[in-house]
């Protein structure tokens, strides 16, 4: 970003504002740096943008506070609320849909975990100072002492429509275009398995999402008479309310045990 005098906002050597996530995800989403950048732009936001302990993904680090010339409102929080280095839900979501992209399972789904209110109200530690319902998605979370974790705007429906965008194309993988479907998913390398159910049209299509190592899944989703689907190969669905059952098998990658608090 630039002001009006070509002054730029944010840089490497900045003293304020040195990262921000939405550049660094859509670098990956929009295709435009090579594939050495992408990996490069996520592995900073995992160096400077993600507090662990926390659970959060900061929008920009370090928050405004003497810029000048003044970036506007957002310049006006104090430091780690919303827009001024807080974890903002919308460019954490993008994150989760980067490393998906990305082919990081593992990442996306803790990711996910970060940002989703009912994982963060299980959590004993995080829920004491979130302060937010566990069944509606926050549009923020303060990241600076002494209100680090404590949830912002509440019920923040944009926030809750890319989640559920994130959890069903880029986890799951689903892309549906008129009457074609296709599954490229990303799952976590813990899940064994996933399931997933389409209605259109009066007609349920059920998918079956496994690891080539889960004999079990395999065996039944089959045994049901499930049709064997390629990753990102595009199926037509079958016209009025007759369904289709489908099974994808996933190559599996080392486990990646998910850290508990």
């Amino acid at each position: 970003a630039f002001f009006d005098d070509g002054t730029p906002l944010g840089t490497h050597d900045a003293v304020e504002c040195r990262i921000d996530l939405i550049a660094q995800a859509w670098s990956v989403l929009s295709g435009a740096a090579s594939p050495e950048r992408q990996r490069a732009a996520m592995a900073a936001v995992a160096e400077l943008l993600v507090d662990e302990d926390a659970g959060l993904n900061r929008l920009l680090t370090p928050p405004l506070q003497h810029m000048v010339p003044s970036a506007g409102y957002i310049q006006a929080y104090p430091p780690g609320v919303r827009e001024n280095g807080g974890q903002y839900s919308h460019a954490g979501v993008w994150k989760l849909m980067a490393q998906a992209q990305l082919g990081d399972g593992d990442g996306a789904y803790r990711t996910f975990t970060q940002l989703s209110p009912a994982h963060r109200n299980a959590n004993a530690r995080q829920k004491v100072v979130y302060g937010l319902e566990p069944y509606v998605m926050a549009g923020d979370i303060y990241s600076e002492a002494p209100y680090v974790g404590r949830g912002g705007w509440s019920w923040y429906t944009g926030s809750a429509a890319w989640m559920h965008r994130a959890a069903i194309e880029s986890i799951l993988g689903l892309e549906v275009r008129a009457d074609r479907v296709c599954l490229r998913p990303c799952l976590p390398s813990h899940w064994p398995q996933a399931r997933l159910t389409l209605e259109r049209g009066g007609a349920r299509h059920q998918f079956t999402i496994c690891f080539d190592d889960v004999p079990d899944a395999l065996s039944q989703a089959q045994d049901a008479g499930a049709q064997r689907l390629e990753v990102g190969a595009w199926v037509a669905l079958p016209a009025g309310d007759e369904g289709g059952n489908y099974v994808v098998v996933l190559p599996r990658r080392p486990a990646e045990v998910p850290k508990s608090d």
